[in-house]
């Protein structure tokens, strides 16, 4: 084992066993803006189920140098038009020392926007649109993959096992969504993968005569895959609509809203064998990472997909970015950020620049199959928990 991961591993069993009181101790204010109502509110409240569990296994492990950590949340409702005014408050009237959250794009790119402008650092974790973290903000870190590197896993498989030659893009109109069909379109070219179609819908339409319409585009000419970027809502209702019509393409989701136990629930039948690109696993062999799923589990009776690992695992990278940095300082916050490597149960956190992306972790991302109703690791092969079924197999 390489000598920084035991020291990593170190650290970590040393906050388990040696608890320090934090009480009397004057807290410390972390901002956390999530969608708490409106279509993003069943994400956001998983966020912030995880966030308590973190912030509670934080404090009871002696806080930060002595000092609880005390969570603000405020409701960005999934809209723009309100991120500036939320954020201001965090940092005006809340005294946040710095931002964790984040989860729909459009929303989280105003809120770092004007994060960045009040000279309040902001820990992304689950926005993925690209730009987010190409804009030379320099107060914006993110430790979730922007939306370009969602599929990295799913479009391995493709190459190495499923070979499609012709493929269908389905989105939403948003930042999520555009950036994430782009960016398969990309790698359609590149690796030679004829476009059947590409179509954008409006997110806020999920009745089934309009997916009905947008479908007729596939019938007559089926491509291999079906690649949806979608949310819970619209994903669930896109995937049902495709099965009516029985277009015998492999549907293929780009995370997003396909990889939560309420879309099986949704989708019911229709999102078997269904395949999707996702971040985390608690079955991935990093440490903490079944514990956290187990806890999670008991604790809410509902099981976390990667948008809560994201949520908890953040707020241990802020925690220890806390304890380390010289003050509370935006300049000291950020100083500690730029040193931070870690193990997290969702993964290795360091904040790189590459390929016009700057403060961005990376991580290994894994494809999923509902095979009779349970999410299945199905690549990489060497943690895959069950085989790949074809489309009719």
């Amino acid at each position: 084992m390489p000598a920084c991961i035991k020291e990593i591993l170190i650290v970590m069993f040393v906050m388990l066993v040696i608890p320090v009181t934090t009480h009397g101790a004057e807290p410390i204010v972390i901002g956390v803006p999530l969608p708490l109502s409106g279509k993003q509110m069943k994400d956001g409240q998983m966020m912030k189920d995880s966030f308590e569990m973190a912030r509670i296994f934080i404090n009871e492990n002696g806080g930060v140098n002595g000092r609880p950590l005390h969570l603000v949340y405020a409701d960005d409702q999934g809209k723009e038009s309100i991120g500036e005014k939320i954020i201001k408050d965090l940092a005006d009237n809340a005294g946040a020392v710095m931002l964790v959250g984040g989860h729909t794009s459009a929303p989280t790119y105003a809120m770092a926007k004007t994060a960045n402008k009040l000279d309040l650092p902001f820990l992304v974790c689950t926005a993925s649109a690209d730009r987010i973290t190409r804009k030379r903000w320099k107060n914006i870190y993110r430790l979730n993959p922007p939306v370009s590197e969602y599929t990295k896993g799913l479009e391995d498989f493709w190459i190495k096992s499923f070979k499609p030659k012709f493929m269908s893009i389905i989105y939403e109109n948003s930042m999520f969504g555009m950036d994430g069909a782009t960016h398969m379109m990309g790698f359609c070219q590149e690796n030679g993968i004829a476009m059947r179609s590409t179509v954008g819908y409006d997110r806020e339409r999920t009745d089934p005569a309009y997916f009905r319409s947008i479908l007729s585009l596939q019938m007559d000419d089926p491509p291999d895959i079906i690649y949806m970027v979608s949310r819970l809502d619209d994903g669930a209702a896109l995937v049902k609509a495709i099965r009516e019509v029985k277009i015998g393409a492999l549907l293929c989701g780009g995370a997003g809203g396909f990889t939560s136990q309420e879309f099986i629930k949704r989708a019911g039948k229709a999102a078997n064998h269904l395949l999707t690109a996702t971040l985390w696993s608690h079955q991935l062999p990093y440490p903490g990472a079944k514990k956290y799923y187990d806890r999670f589990l008991q604790a809410y009776s509902y099981s976390p997909d990667y948008h809560g690992a994201e949520a908890y695992s953040a707020l241990l990278v802020a925690a220890d970015v806390l304890k380390r940095a010289e003050s509370l300082s935006p300049e000291s916050i950020r100083a500690a950020l730029d040193k931070t490597y870690m193990m997290t149960p969702f993964g290795p956190v360091k904040f790189y620049s590459y390929e016009g992306f700057e403060r961005q972790n990376t991580v290994r991302t894994l494809v999923l199959q509902i095979i009779d109703g349970t999410f299945e690791v199905i690549w990489p092969l060497d943690i895959a928990t069950a085989r790949f079924v074809p489309p009719h197999g």
